[in-house]
């Protein structure tokens, strides 16, 4: 058995999520299963999930298990009927509108540990070994940036923002490769956006994560 401490159990914890192949809707192994799959005792495993509950990388449902990402919003009906009212292009509108002024403030507020997960996400978004282990990478991305503006109101727009997002947005084509190429644009999009944050220029962040998206919104024009 691996060191049963609390740090090393979380590490654990955290590698497992960054490759594991999980079911749709990101629902983790039951708790007696995962423990026994990272050989960790059970309370070590319930502390460490709690810490990434706290840190919005997963959430709980009782009675229905563990989830990776944030928890939705109370508010499904309104999420739903706002999905039924709109399209991908316009939540891209709305990304554009409101994501590089979350930007800005993140550039103003961030800690110097959220910048070192900033780095830490957009670098393994540019080493993940598939597409979708990249899109969680980048979705993880986007949301530190939305907790290093340190505004909870803003972080909770952006989770509705998100949960839109994922319902309306259309299937990506994925012929060939099966990862992202080594020239993404994504890549230097994103470094530029970490970049101005960690030099806490507000307005390089908000223009480099405006060009980012307008990039992405090029992107799915495309493959309509």
């Amino acid at each position: 058995m691996i060191e049963n401490t609390d740090t090393a159990v979380l590490s654990r914890l955290r590698d497992f999520l960054a490759t594991a192949q999980l079911p749709d809707g990101g629902r983790l192994p039951p708790e007696r299963d995962l423990a026994e799959l990272l050989d960790v005792g059970r309370s070590a495993l319930r502390k460490a999930l709690a810490t990434l509950q706290a840190e919005g990388v997963v959430w709980r449902h009782v009675g229905k298990g563990t989830f990776t990402g944030e928890r939705p919003i109370d508010t499904v009906a309104d999420i739903n009927a706002m999905v039924h009212r709109t399209n991908p292009l316009e939540v891209m509108g709305a990304r554009i509108a409101f994501e590089p002024e979350v930007a800005r403030c993140a550039a103003l507020n961030a800690t110097p540990s959220q910048i070192a997960e900033l780095r830490s996400a957009m670098l393994k978004a540019q080493q993940a070994p598939t597409w979708r282990l990249y899109e969680q990478w980048d979705n993880r991305l986007h949301r530190l940036i939305g907790e290093a503006s340190q505004n909870s109101l803003l972080l909770g727009l952006l989770d509705t923002l998100n949960a839109v997002r994922r319902a309306v947005t259309w299937g990506r084509l994925r012929d060939t490769p099966v990862r992202p190429p080594p020239d993404h644009h994504s890549f230097e999009e994103h470094a530029r956006i970490v970049d101005a944050i960690a030099n806490r220029d507000g307005s390089a962040a908000a223009d480099a994560m405006r060009r980012h998206l307008r990039s992405v919104e090029g992107h799915m024009r495309d493959v309509r």
